[in-house]
């Protein structure tokens, strides 16, 4: 499918059912009514699909579910009020009491306390393993293994994995395996045609773009978004707002130019820090440098506005002077706006959600908005000048 039609008009083909109104109408609502029991019943016996209260189906949402569900090549998807709700869904919706879970080592603070603090309570163990080596994952397998999870590339050293290897050794074993996509996003890969099973996201990142909607996606076959539609996703009640569903539409209109220019700015910061004397490491996907390269070059498309670098320093005052000292490099978390951010890891030294930070303590993940290159460069200069 053609992705203008997907990001343009996808969803929003019977423009008489809105007025002919060229932007889809917001559904602000809760409720609908029925002109008769029949027509109720009717509606209430297919709750996802059509609309009887907004936390199983609103029309606005539902067109968001069909762009998306396209975008990632998958039959269906649901949306969620966070990445959180979205990758607990999918790993609630496939493990049982007494099961176990292989999952990549460092992944996203809030699946690994999922993982550690929340399934522990229900017998569930979950085994961590560098996602780099296919054979990882194979002498992790025990008779229950029942989930495997990826993030491929991750979102702050970005380790990626293989994925249709995984997939090959997953489908044999019968587990299932779940991908959290948000660094790549669907234009610059696709996991499901890799043959993984479930895709989640951060769309909070860039699908909303504009660094004001949080929200969560799951993509898979008709029949786990069905069952998982049917357990977790109302049982939860984590279901996106209708206005933010509308704003996530507007947003995906603009989503191929934005990451193309993200894409384009990212590899000019990064091809200039990697020669500055006072960066350590680099740490990105298509660095030719980076080890997994040729996996780069095979599963993505391109890189995305994220990378990481060590600066060559130990000294926390240093790492925190360069930091205090830009500009156009806000300091704040997440990433995929208009704006480019900065992440020290030094920040979580005192945090009591990330006590256990793996990472050394030079690290500074960057994302790269939609500014003029030229302009953060000056910034980095300036910064760079005071240590």
């Amino acid at each position: 499918m053609d992705l203008s039609h997907i990001l343009n008009h996808l969803g929003e083909e019977d423009k008489s059912k809105y007025f002919n109104s060229v932007t889809p109408p917001l559904f602000d609502t809760t409720n609908f009514c029925f002109d008769s029991v029949a027509q109720m019943r009717s509606c209430l016996s297919n709750e996802k699909e059509t609309p009887f209260y907004t936390r199983g189906c609103n029309p606005t949402v539902q067109i968001l579910r069909k762009k998306i569900a396209a975008l990632e090549k998958a039959d269906d998807c649901l949306v969620f009020a966070s990445g959180s709700a979205s990758i607990a869904a999918a790993v609630l919706g496939n493990i049982q009491q007494n099961e176990h879970i292989i999952c990549v080592e460092n992944p996203y603070s809030w699946t690994k306390k999922l993982c550690n603090n929340f399934l522990t309570k229900f017998g569930v163990e979950t085994t961590y393993v560098d996602g780099k080596e296919l054979v990882n994952f194979e002498k992790a397998i025990q008779e229950n293994t029942k989930i495997i999870y990826l993030e491929s590339p991750n979102s702050v050293t970005f380790e990626q994995q293989d994925l249709a290897k995984i997939a090959e050794l997953a489908k044999a074993n019968n587990i299932i395996t779940i991908c959290d996509n948000s660094y790549a996003t669907p234009l610059f890969q696709n996991p499901i045609e890799m043959g993984i099973d479930i895709v989640v996201h951060s769309a909070s990142k860039y699908f909303g773009g504009h660094s004001d909607i949080v929200a969560g996606i799951l993509c898979g076959n008709q029949e786990m978004i069905n069952r998982l539609f049917n357990e977790q996703f109302m049982t939860m009640g984590g279901i996106i707002s209708p206005h933010n569903a509308w704003l996530m539409i507007r947003s995906l209109r603009t989503f191929e130019i934005r990451l193309n220019q993200v894409s384009d700015n990212t590899k000019i910061i990064v091809e200039y820090l990697k020669k500055h004397p006072k960066v350590l490491k680099m740490y990105y996907p298509f660095d030719e440098e980076n080890e997994q390269f040729e996996l780069s070059k095979k599963q993505m498309k391109k890189g995305t506005g994220q990378f990481s670098i060590q600066l060559k320093t130990e000294s926390l005052k240093d790492v925190e002077a360069f930091c205090d000292a830009l500009n156009y490099f806000l300091l704040a978390c997440s990433w995929g706006g208009h704006e480019s951010l900065i992440f020290p890891v030094s920040a979580l030294t005192s945090s009591g959600n990330y006590r256990e930070n793996p990472f050394p303590i030079n690290l500074i993940r960057f994302y790269v908005g939609l500014e003029n290159p030229k302009l953060l460069i000056n910034d980095l200069e300036n910064a760079f000048s005071k240590f």
